[in-house]
């Protein structure tokens, strides 16, 4: 069982544990993720790694409802345990010395990508962090991008607060501009093809990392097979982090939508058992 220590409310979809797995936080590495299962009757769901703290054996996850599972973690607070937490899994992040490096976090690929920026910029780099967000009300974690950040630009869709517009705009703007040596795009998927879009004629490296639908996260089942090149990969074992120009975008959007309907009834029966 892992206690969960600490809950934090972003918005009405989103939320943080901040849960107690000391074996857990002390191997982890930027880029990883977990699979979550909260009970004995609940599906597993693979979630990132927002955060790790190995002096107080945490690790810090950030969730987003999107479908019955999620909505019903919900209900957990403080206090509460979860059934197990399988990880860390997944590939590392590649951190090295590159130069310039341009984090960007659209929506819930915010919290992913801030142990990324924070090790980016320990290995001495020039960070540059952009995060977009729909509108004010659900931004998040701004000070601590400031702290690990050269430069920040937040945007949102409605103009709200910061940049009005989407993330590729100032993305589009920094790589136009020449130095940019390395772009790391966390966020849904049409946001990552579309700043892997925007770095292609530039010939900017931009490592994207793909979120498919997992079951086991360990390269058994199959359901994150994506194409990546002329190959085929497991987002579990291979991932998630991927060379955003080379990812078969389309067809991983299509993979991604085909349990839609059964996630839907799922949700609708759950809402009404409420």
């Amino acid at each position: 069982m892992y206690k969960i220590i600490r809950k934090e409310i972003f918005s009405p979809t989103t939320y943080m544990w901040e849960i107690e797995a000391p074996d857990i936080a002390q191997a982890s590495r930027p880029g990883q993720f977990v699979i979550v299962h909260h009970s004995s009757t609940s599906e597993r769901i693979p979630l990132t790694i927002a955060d790790y703290n190995t002096g107080r054996g945490t690790i810090t996850l950030v969730i987003q409802v999107v479908g019955k599972t999620s909505k019903e973690m919900t209900s957990y607070e403080p206090g509460d345990s979860i059934l197990n937490v399988a990880g860390p899994l997944g590939e590392a992040s590649h951190i090295m010395k590159f130069g310039t490096v341009v984090m960007v976090g659209g929506g819930l690929g915010v919290a992913p990508v801030y142990p990324q920026l924070r090790a980016f910029k320990e290995a001495g780099n020039h960070t540059i962090s952009i995060v977009g967000f729909r509108s004010k009300e659900i931004v998040f974690w701004e000070e601590r991008f400031r702290y690990f950040s050269d430069e920040l630009i937040v945007t949102t869709d409605d103009g709200s607060y910061g940049e009005k517009g989407l993330v590729t705009e100032p993305l589009k703007r920094l790589v136009s501009h020449g130095g940019v040596n390395l772009v790391i795009a966390i966020g849904p998927l049409v946001m990552m093809r579309a700043c892997a879009e925007v770095t292609r004629p530039f010939g900017v490296k931009t490592i994207v990392s793909l979120n498919p639908i997992m079951v086991d996260g360990t390269g058994m089942c199959g359901s994150c097979r994506v194409s990546v090149g002329n190959e085929v990969k497991f987002a579990c074992i291979d991932g998630p982090d991927m060379d955003g120009h080379i990812v078969n975008f389309d067809e991983l959007l299509i993979r991604q939508r085909r349990f839609d309907k059964y996630e839907k009834i799922a949700l609708k029966r759950f809402d009404s058992s409420q």
